[in-house]
């Protein structure tokens, strides 16, 4: 029988009590019926303890040991008034030696002739009752006694011998047999059943209320568990419904889990963040110390006239504008990272934001140019907000730009898929770093852990920026193939219904 499929740890209880008290009050009437029997064999070994005795001494007659000496008619008649008295009882006559020399009965009924004399002696000489001697029927049972030795005679020449009367005889058994024990059995039984029924309803109360506790924190556990759906433990806490054991068991293996990866994960950021913050300083020191030099330059008063001053004052600028960009990204980049909604929702047209960014950067006049291509795919409405997602465009074209120089222009194309708007940012570059396409092409963060320049610092920023403005509009930023080389990257981001 299965104990813990399904049951609740009550029910468990209560079925395990159940079967205690059947199998103790199996042992319980087992170990009555012994000492029934033992007390009835003894009561009435006692009761019939100088019967033996009694007829030793009222007729002589018996006593004679020797059959051709014996008044056969005599001990043939008292031995038949005996029987028909007490029919349970066999009378025996023995020898000094132990051997039967006559019984009234059938003949052919002794099958044992010698008796065990130890038993007889020991019962002559007052042993605790009950004593059990030999059964001359052959029945192999050992069987209670009466036992009275025959008085000497100073005639005899050979030792006295024995009257020896078996009290719980066969025929005793067949009248016992007949007895039928059939309302001493039922009404025992239905005392049994109705002291097992009060004794498990009790019980089923008392573990009831017992459990209640354990039962609530157990439905706690569940129910926490099977909100996390994907995890295997969840799917234990579904199968142990009502088994609060196993309930509990399931989510304490599933919080031990979450907190060893919660803790992975906590080293692991900390470990990125150090990496960051060691990776921002590269990248701010290289410009403010280019800076800090070309300021110094200016100050001074031979440059202050010189020629040189513009270039310098241009460098200085250029520099200081890639101060201005770098931390710019790095704390738009936190901003969205530290969010997992969009704050500021609205409608607008994708199209028409495509078209300003790409005339914005045709306006600037730097080569390469960027081309908007493709055929015009209609209204595109989007819900979500709009500075991040001009931002996210701004990224992925200056991106384009700074990392594609030549003449090749940047192409840029909206198409319509489904109800996903899709943006196609191409340059005709090198193409991006084996680390930051393997990260898009499985769809992993561009952030986390950062990506490190082969020279030094940070890089990727920009593309982060997109690919969390994408995600936070329910859309992606993917990697196409480019089959003329460069980098295709397409911006996805679902339309408004």
């Amino acid at each position: 029988m299965n104990l813990t499929g399904g049951r609740s740890f009550t029910t468990r209880l209560t079925i395990a009590l159940a079967l205690l008290l059947l199998a103790f009050g199996a042992l319980v009437a087992l170990l009555g019926r012994h000492v029934a029997a033992e007390h009835d064999q003894e009561a009435l070994q006692r009761l019939s303890h100088g019967l033996a005795r009694h007829i030793v001494e009222h007729w002589p007659s018996i006593t004679v040991a020797d059959p051709d000496e014996a008044d056969r008619a005599a001990r043939a008649a008292l031995l038949s008034m005996l029987m028909v008295v007490n029919p349970g009882i066999s009378v025996y006559v023995l020898s000094a030696e132990g051997r039967v020399t006559a019984y009234i009965g059938e003949p052919g009924m002794v099958r044992q002739e010698q008796v065990d004399l130890d038993a007889v002696r020991q019962f002559l000489a007052g042993a605790a009752l009950p004593l059990r001697g030999t059964d001359p029927m052959g029945s192999g049972i050992p069987r209670i006694f009466s036992a009275a030795m025959f008085p000497p005679r100073p005639a005899d020449v050979r030792p006295p011998g024995y009257l020896y009367v078996v009290l719980d005889g066969g025929a005793r058994e067949q009248v016992a047999g007949g007895v039928s024990l059939r309302r001493v059995w039922l009404g025992a039984a239905a005392i049994a059943a109705i002291g097992l029924l009060l004794t498990v309803v009790l019980g089923a109360i008392a573990f009831r209320r017992l459990t209640l506790p354990l039962h609530r924190l157990a439905g706690r556990m569940r129910d926490y568990s099977v909100r996390s759906s994907d995890r295997p433990e969840a799917m234990v806490a579904r199968r142990s419904v009502g088994n609060e054991v196993l309930a509990i068991a399931a989510a304490f293996s599933d919080m031990t889990q979450r907190i060893e990866r919660q803790a992975e994960r906590e080293q692991k950021q900390a470990s990125a963040h150090r990496e960051m913050m060691a990776s921002v300083a590269h990248d701010l020191r290289t410009p403010l110390t280019a800076l800090h030099g070309h300021l110094e330059a200016l100050a001074g008063e031979a440059i202050a006239q010189s020629p040189r001053r513009d270039r310098v004052l241009a460098a200085a600028l250029a520099q200081s504008d890639k101060v201005r960009r770098l931390s710019q990204q790095l704390f738009e980049l936190a901003a969205l990272q530290s969010t997992d909604q969009v704050l500021h929702r609205e409608r607008f047209c994708l199209d028409e934001l495509v078209t300003d960014a790409v005339q914005k950067f045709d306006l600037t006049g730097q080569a390469p140019q960027v081309t908007l291509h493709g055929a015009p795919p209609g209204r595109l409405e989007l819900d979500g907000d709009l500075q991040l997602v001009e931002r996210a465009l701004t990224n992925l074209i200056d991106n384009a730009l700074r990392h594609a120089p030549g003449s090749a222009p940047v192409k840029v194309s909206l198409l319509r898929e489904g109800g996903e708007a899709r943006v196609v940012v191409e340059d005709a570059g090198p193409g991006l770093p084996a680390e930051l396409i393997d990260r898009l092409e499985q769809g992993g963060s561009l952030r986390d852990p950062p990506i490190r320049r082969p020279g030094g610092g940070i890089g990727g920023l920009g593309l982060a920026i997109a690919q969390r403005v994408a995600v936070l509009h329910g859309g992606s930023l993917r990697l196409l193939p480019a089959p003329e080389g460069g980098t295709r990257l397409c911006l996805a981001l679902p339309m408004a219904s």
